[in-house]
C-alpha cells in the first residue's frame, strides 16, 4: 500500500500507453514520487525500473483503485484515451475519491466535454503536439511553442535579424505585434527582467507571450 508523504507532490498515473509511459518516466527522472496503475502486468514490470509503487489492476473500478492507495496522491492523471468508457469511469472514480487534482487525456472534443463535466482538467496530447509542430513550421525562427489558451501562447524564438542593434523600446513589440518579452537568453545568461534600453544582440533567444497571430506577423515582418 502506498502511503502519502508530505515532502513533495505525489503523482498517480493510470494507464501505461505511449502517453502514460512517457509521462511516468519523465516525472520519475525529475525526482517526482509516482504511483502507477495499469491492467497489463508486463507494462507494470517495465515501469518498476522507475518506481516501486506500480500496481496491476485487472479491473479499474473504485475498489481496485483504492487498494493501490492512489487516493493519497496530490495529482492523478488518467492516460487512457482509446477506451472512452473506461477513461470516463476511471476519471469519475478518481474525482469521487477527493483527489485534489484529476487530469484526464481526451481523444476528441466530445470526450473532453464529458471529462470536464466530471470535474477533471482535460489535456489533448495529440492536438497539442500538432499545434506546436504547425506553429514551428509556420514561423521559421520559432524554437518552441506552448499554447496556454486559445489566445495566449508562450513562444521561444531566435532574435529576428532586423531587431539586432535596436532597443526593446525602439522595437516596441507589444504595440506592433501584441507580444510581451518574458525573458531573453544568450549563451549561459538569462535576463528575466528586460529593461526598455536593452539592446538586442546576435544570438539572443526571446521568450515571448502573446497570440499566435502576433508571432506570425512578427515573422512576416522580419522576412520582408
Amino acid at each position: 500500500m502506498f502511503h502519502k508523504k508530505m515532502e513533495k507532490k505525489i503523482y498517480g498515473i493510470v494507464g501505461l500507453g505511449r502517453f502514460g509511459y512517457a509521462l511516468a518516466t519523465d516525472l520519475a527522472e525529475s525526482g517526482s514520487e509516482l504511483l502507477v496503475v495499469d491492467r497489463d502486468e508486463e507494462k507494470i514490470r517495465e515501469i518498476r525500473e522507475f518506481t516501486d509503487n506500480a500496481y496491476v489492476a485487472p479491473v479499474l473500478d473504485k475498489k481496485s483503485l483504492m487498494e493501490t492507495g492512489i487516493q493519497n496522491c496530490d495529482v492523478a492523471i488518467v492516460c487512457i484515451g482509446e477506451q472512452m468508457d473506461t477513461s470516463i469511469l476511471t476519471t469519475l472514480n478518481l474525482v469521487s475519491m477527493g483527489i485534489p487534482t484529476v487530469i484526464a487525456k481526451a481523444t476528441s472534443a466530445e470526450h473532453g466535454i464529458i471529462l470536464e463535466k466530471l470535474g477533471a482538467e482535460v489535456v489533448y496530447p495529440e492536438r497539442d503536439m500538432a499545434i506546436r509542430l504547425a506553429s514551428r513550421l509556420e514561423t521559421a525562427k520559432v524554437l518552441d511553442f506552448v499554447q496556454l489558451s486559445e489566445k495566449i501562447n508562450v513562444t521561444k524564438m531566435r532574435i529576428p535579424e532586423p531587431t539586432i542593434g535596436k532597443t526593446v523600446l525602439e522595437m516596441n513589440l507589444r504595440a506592433r505585434f501584441g507580444l510581451n518579452i518574458i525573458a531573453i537568453e544568450n549563451g549561459n545568461t538569462v535576463i528575466d527582467i528586460v529593461q526598455p534600453d536593452y539592446v538586442f544582440q546576435s544570438g539572443d533567444i526571446l521568450y515571448l507571450s502573446g497570440s499566435k497571430e502576433g508571432i506570425i506577423k512578427l515573422n512576416t515582418w522580419t522576412e520582408r
